[in-house]
This record gives C-alpha cells, structure tokens and sequence, in this order.
C-alpha cells in the first residue's frame, strides 16, 4: 500500500514541480559551472548502494572538501543553494529515487557508507528499513546544519550525538502508514 502512496505521489509532486524544477535549474546553472543534479552514493536498504539525486547546492567538487555543510559559513554553497537547502527544494530530485523504488518518502534519511561503517550491530537495523525523503528525524533536525555550525568540531558532534540520536529515534519510530500520512503533513508544514 505504501508503495502505492510513494509512486502515486511521487507523479504527482513532480508533474506539480515541472515550472519550479525548470526555474531552479535555471538558476543554478546561471550562477555556476557544473551539472544540476548531483548525485552521490547512499546506503539504502540491506546495505545496498544507491545514488541519491538532489539540485546541486554546492560549486563544482565542493563535496571532496568533506561530507558535512555547515550552515551559513560553508562556503563551498551557492547563493542559489543556501536558498534550496532552507526551503529543502534541492531534494526534489528524490522523488525520481522514489519511484525507481531506492526510497520511500517517508523513511530514515540514507547515509554514506563513511558513516554507516560506523554503525553499531543493533543500529545497522536501520538498514532493513528502506530509506526515505523524511521522518520524524528530518523534522526533529530541520536545523542540523546551524546546529552543527555551532561547533569546535562539527564531524565529530555528527558522529558522537546528531548520528547516534537519529538512528536510535528511527528504530523506535513505527512507520505505518498512519505515520507515514503525518510525517508528510508535518514536513509540509
């Protein structure tokens, strides 16, 4: 039934999109070099390897300099993808992930292997879950990036607390499709 719901609304929302989707490509390639999708490998369900899809945010080869942004000091981010990240437009792409059957709209956010190497045994539970484009941990961390800013050492306070606190959250989150019609709701709002 899920399914059903991620491909009928998947259509949808990008039949919807199509004048936004041409203006924000527009504008990312009006403002710098470099394709405007960027897709990069993600750990989806059982551990297989996937690539997500998202609006490049970031000027070309800017995700060599590291996995993490960091809110509004992170250079490596185009005025045009500040914009996309705040109102979360550069994860439009996602719902072609979603329809190729990678994701599910509401799910745990896939991660890169860099971290999933991290995970312990009852936390790579996760992984039998297929991934999504949010949960009750996208709206519980909407600020991640200004909170991780905030920090000495922002890769270690992802490992060390954001990581750990969203992957135990989501193994204790039931994702029917009671939560599944509320955490699109709530995403929306």
């Amino acid at each position: 039934m899920i399914r059903f719901f991620d491909v009928f609304f998947s259509t949808l929302i990008l039949f919807l999109c199509v004048p936004f989707i041409i203006i924000i490509s527009l504008l990312i390639v009006t403002e710098s070099s470099g394709g405007i999708i960027f897709r990069q490998l993600r750990v989806g369900r059982y551990g297989n390897d996937f690539y997500i899809y998202k609006f490049r945010t970031m000027y070309r080869d800017s995700d060599k300099k590291g996995l993490l942004t960091i809110g509004k000091r992170d250079g490596r981010v185009t005025k045009t993808g500040y914009f996309l990240r705040k109102y979360k437009l550069d994860e439009l792409p996602q719902f072609l992930n979603v329809l190729k059957g990678d994701m599910s709209i509401v799910g745990p956010r896939p991660e890169v292997r860099k971290y999933v190497d991290l995970y312990t045994e009852e936390q790579k539970k996760v992984l039998l879950l297929k991934p999504g484009i949010t949960d009750y941990t996208s709206i519980l961390f909407k600020k991640e990036n200004e909170m991780l800013a905030a920090q000495g050492n922002p890769e270690e306070y992802y490992k060390n607390v954001i990581l750990p606190e969203k992957l135990r959250i989501c193994l204790n989150t039931d994702y029917s499709l009671k939560n599944y019609i509320i955490y699109i709701i709530r995403t929306i709002i």
